[in-house]
């Protein structure tokens, strides 16, 4: 019995010995664009993990009641008619050469120059600045 299992083993060693061997190279592509995978995978995976988060944020407003719109509009109805009034100090029937005006956090400065006018707008909590320089177009007859 012990030399049948030895012919056994020869038998399974010489099998094994006959067969060839084959591999390929695992490659492994990302999916997600972020790691070098296809770009096109964006607005899935982004959708994907969008279903998937359930979180709300505690502090979050309702901006989709009555009041919320109601007061969103008349808030942009103001902010349209200031606009107006600063337009019409700046090209209307008497121009201003220079002028500040200040709401809501917002300071709103002009100056006029022979060939343009400079709008200033500063943001009086952050600090922050925006300049807009509108050219003026003289007629030449």
């Amino acid at each position: 019995m012990l030399n049948l299992g030895k012919y056994v083993l020869a038998a399974g060693l010489g099998v094994l010995v006959a067969i060839p061997a084959s591999a390929q190279d695992l490659v492994h592509e990302p999916l997600s664009p972020t790691f070098g995978g296809n770009p096109f995978n964006s607005n899935h995976i982004l959708g994907i993990a969008n279903a998937q988060n359930n979180t709300t944020d505690p502090n979050a407003v309702d901006r989709n009641n009555q009041s919320s719109i109601f007061a969103r509009q008349l808030e942009s109805r103001l902010l349209s008619a200031l606009s107006s009034q600063i337009v019409d100090a700046i090209f209307g029937e008497n121009p201003q050469e220079s002028g500040t005006i200040t709401f809501g956090g917002q300071t709103i400065e002009f100056f006029r120059s022979l060939d343009s006018v400079t709008l200033i707008i500063r943001n009086d909590d952050t600090g922050d600045e925006t300049r807009i320089v509108i050219p003026l177009f003289i007629e030449v007859n």
